[in-house]
């Protein structure tokens, strides 16, 4: 009895932000792999773009009206922000740390911004040359 109801508890997803190319490799790896994800973009057409490409949970984010960064239906464990710019990646630290306990991963090919982002919750930065970010999982 007690293994049914284990079975029965919410799957948790990584939560990723694929704003670059190694972020999007990284989620055809998930895919591939089989493992739950969610998607969070800020333009209706990444997101249009994302379920075109067969995604389940895109979750399309206002990062400018705070008062609509309403926590998705999903239990989110993981979080994985690839940067794009440095604004946009602190907007998503700032919505996303409020979602979950676990890890927030931010990946980025520059080297000014640890501070700030480890200032507004990130656990992690990890650098990279814009390379295959398999390593993570």
């Amino acid at each position: 009895m007690e293994l049914e109801q284990e079975h029965h508890l919410p799957e948790e997803y990584i939560l990723v932000s694929p704003a670059t190319r190694a972020g999007e490799q990284f989620v055809q790896l998930l895919k591939v792999k089989k493992i739950p994800f969610a998607l969070i973009v800020n333009s209706y057409a990444e997101k249009v773009r994302f379920e075109g490409m067969g995604i389940e949970h895109v979750i399309l984010l206002d990062t400018q009206r705070q008062e609509l960064w309403v926590m998705p239906n999903l239990n989110i464990g993981k979080v994985y922000l690839f940067e794009r710019s440095l604004p946009l990646c602190c907007r998503y630290i700032q919505i996303c740390r409020s979602w979950t306990s676990e890890p927030v991963y931010v990946i980025t090919e520059g080297s000014n911004s640890r501070m700030i982002y480890k200032g507004l919750g990130a656990n992690y930065i990890i650098h990279t040359n814009g390379g295959s970010a398999a390593f993570l999982l």
